[in-house]
């Protein structure tokens, strides 16, 4: 699906499918207990994004403390984030989403295949990154960039003593620029 196709399901079709429910919920349950669920799902999810968010702030502490790049305390952060998000939109599928975000059990599951995703297509080369470094935009000068058919593209991280699997690993070395040396 293109990206034009996946902004019309998410701003059109989402919505749509969410009022839906809502009225089909407020059929069978009444107009106040269909409300009283609305604002209950926005205020307990506000309550456990704050929760969430302040425990990932110091798990984002931590990592920093003991000298690792904190990876998977901003991932939990962005989750934490779309998830309130999600949660202060009134309907079903949303507040489901959000609660799954907040969750750390459904949180991690979902990290995990969303990172599974974006690793096989930059590998099928679906998904391309560019990197920019002090050189500008792409190519040999950009932080960690290798390219496939570089003979040292294996060693990306392991000059920095880093396992590139454990999360984001920033691999620079432009000594041999020019506009770096005599400076």
């Amino acid at each position: 699906m293109n990206v034009l196709g996946r902004l019309a399901l998410l701003f059109v079709i989402v919505p749509i499918i969410e009022l839906i429910l809502l009225i089909q919920l407020g059929q069978v349950v009444g107009l106040l207990p269909t409300l009283a669920l609305v604002v209950f799902t926005g205020v307990t999810g506000a309550w456990l994004a704050r929760a969430e968010g302040v425990r990932v702030l110091f798990q984002f502490q931590r990592e920093l403390a003991s000298g690792k790049l904190p990876g998977q305390a901003l991932l939990d952060g962005i989750s934490v984030l779309v998830g309130g998000a999600f949660l202060l939109t009134p309907g079903v599928l949303t507040d489901v989403a959000g609660f799954s975000l907040l969750m750390p059990i459904t949180r991690r599951w979902l990290q995990r295949r969303v990172r599974a995703r974006l690793e096989n297509r930059i590998r099928d080369g679906s998904i391309q990154v560019v990197t920019m470094g002090v050189g500008g935009l792409g190519g040999m000068a950009g932080f960690g960039h290798r390219s496939p058919g570089d003979p040292d593209a294996s060693d990306v991280g392991a000059g920095a003593g880093m396992d590139p699997s454990k999360g984001i690993v920033i691999d620079y070395d432009d000594t041999s620029r020019s506009d770096f040396q005599g400076s």
